[in-house]
């Protein structure tokens, strides 16, 4: 197959990318508007490959979009491309509205336009994999529920309801068009290559320089934490071997609060980075407490038995050994998160020329 990713070098897309690369023969065609999160240190061997195709084109332009198709034609679409740090979308929700709404648009419409135009067995091959959040959902009452595929939408921050409805207008185009689509709604990620700004690289980051680890509120607030190279995997299980028209939760298993999360992370470096900053005698004295932010759900938690008893995917890593592997990546990786603390990562880079 010929895949055209989107945010094929942000967080989730990148693991996505290394893992169509090294594990199939598969084509990848990376759509990336190369903005503040996306890192080409990411996808490091991926210029070598000759299956890497990358093309640095922003979803909002129609006609950008439309060249892709065109010049690619791919197979299936992987779009990951959005705007996603929730604290961002509180401070300025305009760009979230744009990329994860209108973003959408446009590629459903092109979507639309190039599937209608296939024969039928590229027809038949065709998908567009829509990929979306938990936080779609809002939050969660009772501490024995659960999201399901079928749970409501009521949407928290602007970002949360940017992704609601590019999840509608995605179902919609399918219906309407019959274009051939999946959904799929996933837990909080965390691992290797995460951007500093997102908790458990933040926690990290700041407790090897010896800097406050800020927590919102009581830090009580729950989530389902999910190893992203598990999710890059339960992705393409549901992209090879999904219903068209399905929605398909994808969550880890794992229930931590806020709080539960930080101490884990200092326990582990406590081991793994013994020699701590100047003035610092346990990373867990560095804990501190803000205040919460508006809107601030208390909890997720994922119901991911339809994509285990109908997909057979289920998630190898728990918390506790992903966390693991992700502290240890960061202490093995200081020159990749250096060049974002830095910005480094952004000034070299060659720009419109790629």
């Amino acid at each position: 197959m010929k895949i055209l990713v989107t945010g094929g070098l942000g967080f989730i897309g990148s693991a996505v990318v290394r893992r169509i690369l090294s594990s199939t023969t598969n084509t990848v065609v990376n759509v990336d508007n190369l903005t503040y999160s996306g890192n080409m240190d990411s996808l490091p061997d991926a210029q070598f490959n000759p299956n890497y195709v990358f093309e640095k084109v922003d979803i909002c332009c129609a006609n950008a979009v439309r060249r892709v198709f065109e010049t690619h034609k791919p197979t299936v679409i992987m779009h990951l491309a959005a705007e996603s740090h929730v604290d961002r979308s509180i401070d300025g929700p305009r760009v979230f509205m744009d990329t994860n709404i209108m973003g959408t648009f446009n590629l459903l419409e092109q979507s639309r336009i190039y599937f209608q135009g296939l024969d039928s067995s590229l027809k038949e091959k065709f998908r567009f994999h829509h990929v979306s959040t938990d936080e779609v959902y809002g939050d969660l009452a009772g501490k024995d529920d659960l999201f399901r595929e079928d749970t409501p939408y009521s949407p928290s921050s602007p970002y949360a309801a940017s992704k609601a409805c590019s999840d509608h207008l995605v179902r919609a185009w399918s219906r309407t068009y019959r274009l051939p689509s999946v959904v799929t709604n996933c837990s909080n990620n965390y691992g290797p290559y995460h951007f500093p700004e997102k908790l458990i690289p933040h926690v990290i980051l700041n407790a090897l320089h010896g800097k406050p680890l800020p927590i919102y509120g009581n830090g009580l607030q729950i989530r389902d934490w999910l190893y992203v190279d598990d999710h890059a995997n339960g992705l393409l299980t549901v992209l090879t071997k999904g219903v068209v028209g399905e929605t398909y939760n994808i969550g880890g298993h794992n229930e931590k609060t806020n709080i539960e999360v930080v101490e884990s992370i200092c326990s582990l470096l406590e081991s793994l980075a013994p020699i701590k900053p100047k003035g610092v005698e346990r990373y867990r004295d560095l804990i501190t407490f803000v205040k919460d932010r508006p809107g601030h759900d208390a909890r997720y938690a994922i119901d991911a038995s339809k994509i285990d008893r109908e997909l057979g995917w289920v998630p190898d890593e728990t918390f506790e050994s992903g966390l693991q592997k992700t502290v240890q990546w960061y202490l093995d990786n200081p020159e990749w998160w250096g060049r974002v603390l830095s910005g480094a990562y952004r000034l070299d880079r060659l720009g419109d020329e790629l």
